[in-house]
């Protein structure tokens, strides 16, 4: 984000006494739903992807079904007594702090986890009211259908595909996003909580023709009256079996550590498009094959790419640093190419997009100061404890110069913006997990891609003569700031030291949580152009 300019602080100078490392939280999740033996779909699905996102998975049968990547050739449903036995021997030994809900089978099941979430109340739950497989097949009973929408009320997030959503609403299937829009908010108001609206099955590739997005639609929950849309790249792939379950499991995971939904799809969303683009490599059947849950480890351990190198033995020196700045070359080209650099770079940037960067800018500084002071707290030595306290005191210094020299004078939209609300959110849960090592590293991208988007335009602007009628000059000069640049090679420094003694485990966290803030820089630096 924006440039910090280091200054002097005395070195008693600390935001709160350093505190203690504690082991992250992992969330527990148990998934209710029936089993796919092919692995793809169903609890498999889940539970992958309950511990693809960080959660510790448990498990309860609904119902057995003979099926592969072509198809379900029958279902078995166990007696409903049964599933009550499962549900309650987990929820009196073991705190759950997010329930997935998927395939239920028949009206007896359902009852059966009705009964269970009045008595326990869980503290999250996600239902994907599991009714139509991506093969087309049907997996509820159409008698069940009743029974089904008494379960809506009690669920926090529902995540029907475009088929379900009209089964639930009895309406005909969306043509189109808009239609298909209109459903979810019917569909939230008629359940008063939150439906996401999944676009991947539309033929028209939502708003844009060609995407992939995804909504989450309310009608007086936690996200008010809003709908918040979240665009994302359409996967050319016939492995999409598992799709939904993975997504609800995933968004229930997440949303357990950040308790934010519109954070929790920002994090899952690119996750489970990683997931798809590399469901190929997994070579799964002959028919609709599943999408890759480990697909961001699997970069680690094997030679795809240099990112290969942070999983194993501890790193040499420097190694993982290299490491992971050959795995954000592909964020930083995006970077380059959008069109709110190339307008700042060349002077067409209009002005109302530079004022709304700028306004979210600072918002999201007075966010990372707190990750940044987070930092310093968790610092093994006391040379980190002082560089990340100095950074977080930098970052609202920068803020403060921020109104006072240009936003004072530039009419703008301070509100927070949903990518602005979603990276900070994605950064204070990195700072509440107790690892110093993922901290930093989902901290590094403000400093590393910043820093090098900052020096080349800075390049490109001396290479045009510095013309002194840019209307940007005085912001490109900025980027020159060598004490930036300084302090980003000792954040790279210190997050590389963390690598090296940290565990094979949290390394591969780390490497994670780089990624998604790479994404997020990306995202933050495009949202101009979406919000105008």
């Amino acid at each position: 984000m924006s440039v910090l300019s280091f200054s002097s602080l005395p070195s008693a100078f600390l935001p709160y006494p350093p505190l203690a490392a504690t082991q992250p939280r992992i969330p527990r999740v148990l998934a209710i739903a029936g089993s796919d033996p092919s692995g793809g779909a169903g609890i498999q699905a889940d539970l992958k992807s309950i511990a693809a996102n960080g959660g510790y998975g448990m498990a309860a049968i609904t119902a057995l079904t003979a099926q592969n990547t072509r198809g379900v050739r029958a279902v078995h449903v166990p007696p409903a007594e049964f599933l009550t036995a499962q549900l309650d021997a987990i929820s009196e030994d073991i705190m759950i702090d997010a329930v997935k809900i998927g395939m239920l089978g028949d009206a007896a099941v359902i009852d059966a986890v009705r009964g269970w979430l009045e008595k326990v109340r869980p503290g999250v739950v996600v239902l994907d009211p599991v009714m139509v497989a991506t093969s087309g097949d049907r997996l509820l009973a159409e008698s069940a259908a009743a029974a089904l929408q008494a379960l809506l009320p009690l669920a926090d997030l529902i995540t029907p595909n475009l088929a379900e959503l009209a089964i639930l609403l009895q309406e005909p299937v969306a043509a189109d996003w808009a239609a298909a829009l209109e459903q979810g908010k019917r569909l939230a108001a008629l359940a008063g909580t939150t439906v996401l609206v999944k676009g991947g099955h539309l033929k028209d590739g939502g708003a844009d023709g060609g995407g992939c997005p995804d909504a989450l639609v309310n009608t007086g929950g936690l996200l008010g009256h809003e709908t918040v849309v979240v665009p994302g790249e359409r996967v050319a792939t016939r492995n999409s079996h598992g799709t939904g379950c993975s997504l609800s499991s995933a968004m229930a995971t997440v949303y357990a550590r950040v308790g934010d939904w519109e954070a929790a799809l920002r994090e899952v969303k690119p996750w489970l498009q990683g997931a798809l683009r590399e469901a190929g490599s997994l070579d799964v059947g002959s028919g609709n094959g599943p999408v890759h849950h480990f697909h961001h480890l699997q970069h680690l351990s094997q030679d795809h790419g240099s990112t290969a190198r942070a999983h194993g033995p501890a790193p040499a020196e420097g190694e993982f640093a290299v490491a992971l700045r050959e795995g954000a070359a592909a964020d930083l080209a995006t970077i380059f190419g959008l069109d709110f650099i190339r307008g700042l770079a060349d002077g067409t940037l209009p002005e109302h997009e530079f004022a709304y960067y700028l306004a979210q800018d600072a918002i999201y500084l007075n966010g990372y100061s707190r990750v940044l002071a987070r930092a310093a707290a968790l610092a093994p030595s006391e040379a980190e404890q002082l560089f990340w306290a100095r950074s977080a005191q930098n970052c609202l210094e920068v803020e403060s110069e921020l109104h006072r020299t240009w936003l004072s004078t530039r009419p703008t939209d301070a509100h927070l913006g949903p990518v602005t609300k979603s990276y900070v959110d994605h950064l204070l849960a990195a700072s509440v997990a107790g690892s110093y090592g993922v901290l930093v590293a989902a901290a590094l991208p403000c400093f590393w891609l910043y820093a090098e988007v900052g020096a080349t335009l800075h390049g490109e602007f001396l290479a045009a003569g510095a013309p002194p009628e840019h209307p940007y000059a005085d912001w490109l000069r900025t980027y020159a700031d060598e004490e930036f640049a300084a302090a980003t090679r000792q954040a790279i420094a210190f997050t590389d030291a963390a690598a090296r003694s940290a565990s094979e485990s949290e390394r591969n966290a780390m490497v994670l949580a780089f990624r998604q803030s790479a994404r997020y820089e990306v995202d933050f630096f495009d949202a101009p152009r979406l919000h105008s």
